[in-house]
């Protein structure tokens, strides 16, 4: 497999966990495809590290969409919202 395909490998799967991670807290998230994809390729990375130091199997990929939703609600967080509500959009828009 190539370089080029395996980033957009990479890039598709990203997208695909951080919009599940999206969809799992309510209420509208004002975050564009680039950050969904990087909050999902941030998630993927931190599950298969914990995935393959505890439990050494393949099962990553719920992980990953757990991870990623932590993430995405710690962006929620950081804007000053909460689980229910994604806080300010962010600035210049």
């Amino acid at each position: 497999m190539s370089f080029i395909v395996y980033v957009i490998l990479i890039a598709l799967t990203g997208l695909i966990v951080g919009a599940l991670a999206r969809l799992a807290l309510p209420g509208k998230d004002p975050m564009s495809l680039g950050m969904t994809m990087l909050i999902g390729i941030g998630g993927s990375l931190a599950a298969g590290l914990l995935a393959d130091a505890v439990v050494n199997r393949g099962y990553g990929f719920p992980i990953a969409v757990l991870f990623a939703t932590l993430i995405v609600y710690f962006v929620r967080r950081a804007r000053g919202g909460g689980l229910t509500s994604p806080g300010r959009p962010p600035l210049g828009r």
